[in-house]
């Protein structure tokens, strides 16, 4: 699995950056935004310099996802595997969120 990264936007200014490896997701507030006024995303990523380091996807994103019948539709529609949370994330949150945040895939620079 090849590492894709995504940017964290907070009504379209850039937070952090999500990212995820082969066996593991990380996300990291931007130096920018840790220096601005700007409250954390989530009182599950409280605002701090520190990379945040999971096995699976933070809750807080995964928190972003439809579920029920509407994930069914998108993972048929999009063509993803059910369990593939990052992938219906990049493509669907950058557009289809309740709330300020969205998350929008970076192009691979590999």
């Amino acid at each position: 699995m090849k590492r894709r990264q995504a940017e964290v936007l907070d009504n379209g200014q850039r937070v952090g950056l999500l990212t995820r490896e082969a066996t593991k997701y990380t996300f990291r507030y931007d130096d920018d935004y840790f220096q601005s006024d700007g409250p954390p995303i989530s009182l599950s990523l409280p605002k701090t310099r520190q990379t945040y380091i999971a096995n699976f996807l933070f809750p807080f994103f995964a928190g972003l996802l439809a579920e029920g019948t509407n994930k069914s539709l998108q993972t048929r529609q999009l063509q993803l595997d059910e369990t593939d949370d990052f992938a219906r994330l990049l493509l669907t949150a950058h557009t289809q969120t309740i709330g300020a945040i969205t998350v929008r895939e970076l192009p691979d620079h590999e």
